[in-house]
């Protein structure tokens, strides 16, 4: 089973989207939980605010350290946690489980990083919002920095949801043909990246546009070899 937790402004935002395919087989089949931890529960002041003026000057707020530490205590315990402020920086590792903070500094997410993240226990994932996060997260805290592309979003669910669901898909018993998985896009296809083979359905002929006639053809042998040459183009 994987643990996801989701440190966030917005919990409100995943909750439709848990009551549908994939989560909803991961969760009625014991293979997931999905736990969403609202950052302003964590603030450490009256006004219930998790965000500051960036030291330095510059436009917008930046949220703070310490409602994201605070968070991080409920999930994992004041041991462990102060551990790897202070520096130990495997502690995390060694109990199978990742703290992801979604940044647009981070590594590009792929299908292979999904795969990585598929051996986790438990995986959360910190989603920023405004003009970023106190870098002291990224340096002290997360064990991964993961971005979903060179765009720019308002913030991390979207990015969290993406990285949950690219995962969840992977967990065995989730999917109801489990080859799906590995035959899709963006797998490891004989060394090579692997976009999966254009797929076709009735009618054979829409306004003149026809389905290819191997594909018609019955013979397995070369609708695979055309599906093989058709993956691998780019």
């Amino acid at each position: 089973m994987i643990n996801f937790n989701v440190i966030t402004l917005f919990p409100q935002l995943f909750l439709n989207h848990i009551e549908n395919l994939p989560f909803k087989k991961a969760i009625e089949k014991n293979l997931a939980t999905y736990d969403f931890l609202d950052l302003k529960n964590f603030s450490t002041n009256n006004y219930g605010s998790v965000d500051d003026k960036t030291y330095g000057g510059g436009v917008g707020m930046v949220l703070m350290i310490e409602p994201i530490f605070k968070a991080l205590l409920e999930i994992y315990g004041k041991n462990t946690m102060e551990k790897r402020i202070n520096g130990e920086k495997d502690v995390i590792l060694e109990k199978n489980s990742r703290i992801v903070l979604l940044s647009p500094r981070g590594e590009t997410y792929s299908q292979k990083k999904a795969e990585e993240l598929l051996k986790c226990e438990q995986i959360t994932l910190i989603c920023g919002r405004y003009e970023g996060v106190d870098a002291r997260v990224e340096t002290n805290i997360a064990t991964d920095v993961i971005s979903i592309g060179d765009y720019v979003l308002s913030g991390g669910e979207i990015p969290a949801l993406a990285i949950m669901e690219s995962i969840t898909r992977l967990i065995p018993g989730v999917l109801e043909k489990e080859e799906a998985s590995k035959i899709e896009s963006f797998s490891n296809l004989e060394e090579k990246k692997y976009i999966e083979y254009p797929q076709y359905t009735r009618p054979e002929d829409f306004m003149g546009i026809k389905v290819p006639e191997v594909l018609l053809s019955g013979n397995h042998a070369e609708i695979d070899k055309w599906r093989k040459e058709q993956s691998h183009k780019s």
